[in-house]
């Protein structure tokens, strides 16, 4: 799924209500993870809830992809997991760094409905996901 091709189908979305179901929904879609992955080296700080995410490499004929996985203890933040997995996964270190997550964000009318501490978990994964894709860029640059 594009990330234009999100914002269409958040668009389409009348009110809060229904997006927030939407979202939940996402979040039952996410693939498990093991419990080995459930670890402190995959949590992801600075969330209210219990965010853990995993990333992988996947090698290619160009440039490598960073894959990502997630889950949580909360059914909105997974959610917010599957839309983040979305638009960055699977995608180039600088294809990652090139999207503006905030502007993505609010263009499907998340920002505006969840609390401050919410926002600041969201705002945590989308780092941590930048931070992956900026030492995977680092590792290519000294190869």
């Amino acid at each position: 799924m594009t990330i234009e091709s999100l914002i269409e189908d958040f668009s389409f979305l009348g009110d809060w209500e229904e997006r927030y179901r939407y979202v939940i929904e996402l979040g039952r879609e996410l693939e498990p993870l093991s419990e080995e992955e459930h670890s402190a080296a995959n949590k992801v700080p600075g969330c209210v809830s219990q965010v853990w995410l995993v990333t992988e490499t996947k090698h290619g004929d160009k440039e490598p992809r960073l894959v990502f996985r997630g889950d949580s203890d909360a059914h909105i933040v997974r959610g917010l997991i599957a839309i983040l997995l979305q638009i960055f996964s699977g995608k180039t270190s600088r294809e990652i760094l090139d999207v503006d997550a905030r502007q993505v964000l609010q263009k499907l009318g998340l920002n505006e409905h969840l609390s401050p501490q919410r926002s600041n978990g969201l705002y945590s994964m989308v780092g941590r996901i930048q931070d992956d894709a900026r030492a995977l860029l680092a590792t290519a640059s000294h190869a």
